[in-house]
């Protein structure tokens, strides 16, 4: 059985041994740069975990895949910050603005032909059911990316719109994840969907944690800018609860906040934060955090294995979620 740490490092040795770094370098760079810079693996990690779940060594069969995974992720993110013109990538320069636009295109582009390259790596015998579920689930995530772009020109939206554009965005992947694991691991439909399903209320939750944690994180611990989504009006769980549910003069007051540019960032932050208080916002979102989370590992009891096989991934799992304030 492997921890979290011993597949983290397993993931990265084989990204950086097989990614390599081609001619014309300034198309290449960038995805060596793009994968030196780390990140959670959140998604590779969960693969190789749910594969673990049933397989007692991790060969390449699911390596790849798991691979393909975290390469097709960061090459949506090269895209987005480029969209939303980041300049700051995890706690580095982003690739646009390290390079420039086009390249940063260009070299996003790459990265999604090199995931797609790493999944045809899957045995035979699995991989028209993984690519299946890979296509499905790359277009979720640009069908995702497009509503949260037509989210930024509306001043509402109702919550399940929310919850609808993040489980595209999201959710869709880390299940996707967690599916192709059981997948490759030559286990029945049935648990293929539960693990589906876990992935799917295990994304919902880390994604309403992390529009939480922008808000009330500590800068130490959470890696980035507190209040970077207040800043730039961004649509979270947050804001949009806090939109419907505001009236009176706590709207007038929120919609200003929302409007004005006279205004300094820290200011802004601090009243937007004092109306998300008087709302109780972020006991909401905690109360939907609980759900998700909850319903995750009632999908995850529905695999009849012993408990000790999933330990691992129980730990993996209450650690993202229970990141500190």
């Amino acid at each position: 059985m492997y921890t979290e740490t011993e597949i983290k490092s397993l993931i990265n040795k084989a990204l950086l041994s097989t990614i390599t770094r081609n001619s014309p370098v300034e198309l290449y760079d960038p995805i060596l740069y793009n994968i030196s810079i780390g990140g959670k693996r959140i998604r590779p990690i969960l693969c190789l975990l749910c594969y673990n779940l049933f397989k007692e060594t991790i060969d390449n069969n699911a390596i790849m895949p798991a691979m393909g995974i975290e390469v097709f992720h960061g090459f949506t993110l090269v895209h987005d910050d480029i969209m939303d013109d980041a300049e700051i990538r995890r706690g580095n320069i982003s690739v646009h603005k390290k390079w420039s636009k086009n390249t940063a295109i260009l070299s996003g582009d790459a990265m999604c032909i090199e995931a797609y390259r790493f999944i045809s790596q899957t045995n035979t015998n699995h991989l028209p059911q993984v690519l299946d579920i890979f296509n499905k689930t790359a277009a979720q995530v640009c069908e995702g990316q497009q509503f949260d772009i037509n989210f930024e020109k509306k001043f509402l939206i109702s919550e399940n719109d929310y919850l609808m554009m993040i489980n595209l965005k999201t959710a869709a992947l880390i299940a996707a994840s967690a599916k192709i694991g059981a997948i490759v691991a030559d286990v029945s439909i049935a648990d293929c969907e539960n693990l589906y399903q876990f992935g799917y209320n295990l994304g919902m939750a880390f994604q309403i944690q992390d529009d939480v944690l922008d808000t009330y994180g500590n800068t130490g611990i959470f890696g980035k800018t507190i209040g970077g989504d207040i800043v730039s009006n961004k649509k979270t769980f947050l804001l949009v609860s806090a939109l419907i549910r505001a009236q009176g003069q706590q709207m007038s007051n929120l919609e200003n906040l929302l409007k004005t540019n006279d205004i300094a960032n820290d200011e802004k932050i601090k009243k937007v934060k004092q109306i998300f208080d008087e709302l109780e916002i972020k006991q909401l979102a905690d109360s939907k955090i609980n759900h998700y989370f909850n319903t995750a590992m009632e999908y995850l009891d529905k695999i009849k294995i012993t408990d000790y096989r999933k330990e691992n991934i129980t730990k993996f799992i209450n650690n993202l979620i229970d990141r500190n304030y």
